[in-house]
């Protein structure tokens, strides 16, 4: 039973105690879950489906995963020691920059994880290291530790938001079997209508006169515009010292 004081026992601290001929470990585990999960999406990830993958019973799974919400904890942190952060530069905006780059490698590797890092963190080493090295980063900016905690929660919730842009249109040409490409043309004739009828000239601009950009080109522009923000507001007139 968890004491009261400290709540219940979390998967980062509990000693796990492996049966004495292990058919499995942790580590296989979430490897499999982990190609479960990206094949197949999260709505395939149960226990079962888990221990049928490892050629095991699902009783043996669970001698060494509590749960399915453990699971996900450990998946979720296997994920974030993938790209392990490199010592930093001191630059803490190339730094930053370089911590957002990493958590949307990792949200494009793996489409679900989007949907159940949206909640309360991870805790597990690895994540701890992608907090810790973020936070350092922007710590070279600002002294002020709640100013640099607010940057890196801004940069990654547009990181979040950016992303799931760009697995949707992933999701509309699985869906749909079309490209974006063949989805332009198809619509083609009707936006030349919409043009030619004059009323929307600021659209017509836009089809006719704007460059398009690629999505890693998108999500450059603007996390140079937040952090310009978060530098303007970092060095303005109510900045700590």
């Amino acid at each position: 039973m968890a004491d009261e004081r400290t709540g219940p026992e979390l998967v980062w601290s509990r000693e796990r105690r492996a049966p004495r001929r292990p058919a499995m470990t942790i580590g296989r585990i979430v490897e499999v879950s982990l190609a479960l999960a990206d094949a197949e999406g999260l709505e395939a990830l149960s226990m079962r489906r888990v221990a049928t993958a490892l050629g095991s019973g699902t009783t043996s799974l669970y001698r060494y995963v509590a749960s399915r919400d453990e699971l996900l904890e450990l998946m979720i942190d296997a994920v974030q020691g993938e790209d392990v952060p490199p010592p930093l530069s001191g630059d803490w905006r190339a730094d930053l920059r370089a911590s957002a780059g990493r958590q949307r490698a990792a949200l494009l590797r793996h489409p679900w994880l989007g949907e159940v890092m949206s909640t309360r963190p991870v805790l597990g080493p690895n994540m701890l290291r992608q907090i810790d090295t973020a936070l350092a980063a922007a710590s070279a900016l600002t002294s002020d530790i709640s100013l640099a905690s607010n940057a890196v929660d801004v940069v990654m919730q547009y990181v979040f938001g950016a992303v799931s842009r760009e697995l949707a249109e992933q999701e509309a040409q699985r869906r749909t079997g079309q490209t974006e490409e063949q989805w332009r043309n198809s619509v083609g004739a009707y936006v030349e209508e919409v043009i030619a009828g004059g009323r929307y000239p600021q659209f017509a601009r836009r089809v006719l006169d704007a460059r398009d950009h690629s999505f890693q080109e998108l999500f450059d522009f603007g996390l140079d515009c937040l952090l310009d923000g978060i530098a303007a507001r970092a060095n303005g007139p109510d900045a700590r010292p």
